[in-house]
């Protein structure tokens, strides 16, 4: 069930479901674009280990707007939204068109927490693309802490070593390679039978008991969309951050990617 349904992912980046609390008054998460990977040698109970790495290039975030929750009836409701003023040659228009209406300070007084619109910045990198990506991060410590944060990051920029640092776990969400779909051998591992079997080869074999609720059951493992799923990962332990990406770029840049330009 943990990978149930098995369909598309709605959008290429991830929606992240739950927060830790933080005290400190600052973002929650970052967004970057996955550039490859590669190995590093360490030392592992006195002996050396080739240790597998994930290469994430994260060009700065822009901060597009607050987002004022409040909890109504065990639901979440936007009760009011900040917009910052996005200047003309950022690529956003290809996105959303945005509301130049201003919520008045007496809406913003009773609130649950407070929630970061940001928006990211591709065409900073080399992977040949400008239309942004736009997503919630939830901001650490007091619902007053947070307005306050989030007031004054509206419309700045934000780095990555504002918000992460060298040495701490994270849970990496990401959307997997997309594969079409796939057949009940590559998707789910079926065996195939012997090519002298009557019928199919690369079918999953017996249907019997999955047939008694009148309709196949997900669990028959059947032909259907592989790839392009939404995934966790979790306590992902940040090895080094750079704001120097000439350390890390290989001649000639990564393979389907290129030369990485931010940290």
């Amino acid at each position: 069930m943990q990978f149930w349904p098995r369909k598309r992912a709605r959008r290429e980046y991830a929606k992240i479901r739950s927060w830790r609390a933080v005290k400190e008054a600052k973002p929650l998460g970052f967004a970057g674009y996955k550039v490859g990977m590669t190995h590093v040698m360490a030392l592992e109970s006195k002996e050396k280990a080739a240790i597998p790495v994930t290469i994430i290039e994260c060009p700065p975030i822009k901060v597009l707007g607050v987002r004022i929750y409040k909890e109504i009836s065990g639901n979440r409701r936007v009760i009011a939204q900040l917009n910052a003023k996005v200047p003309e040659k950022d690529a956003l228009g290809r996105k959303i068109s945005l509301s130049k209406k201003e919520p008045s300070e007496k809406e913003i007084r009773d609130f649950d927490y407070v929630r970061l619109l940001v928006y990211t910045q591709p065409r900073q990198t080399g992977i040949g693309k400008k239309k942004p990506e736009i997503f919630e991060i939830a901001v650490g410590g007091s619902k007053e802490d947070q307005l306050k944060f989030a007031k004054e990051h509206l419309g700045k920029e934000m780095k990555v070593e504002d918000v992460l640092h060298e040495g701490m776990f994270v849970d990496i969400h990401g959307v997997t390679k997309g594969k079409g779909v796939q057949g009940p051998v590559k998707r789910f591992g079926v065996s195939k039978r012997s090519h002298k079997s009557e019928k199919t080869i690369r079918g999953p074999g017996s249907l019997g008991a999955w047939k008694a609720q009148q309709h196949m059951m997900y669990r028959v493992a059947h032909a259907g969309q592989m790839g392009y799923h939404t995934r966790t990962e979790a306590n992902k332990w940040v090895l080094k951050l750079s704001s120097k990406p000439e350390e890390i770029n290989r001649k000639g840049g990564f393979e389907h990617y290129g030369i990485m330009k931010n940290s």
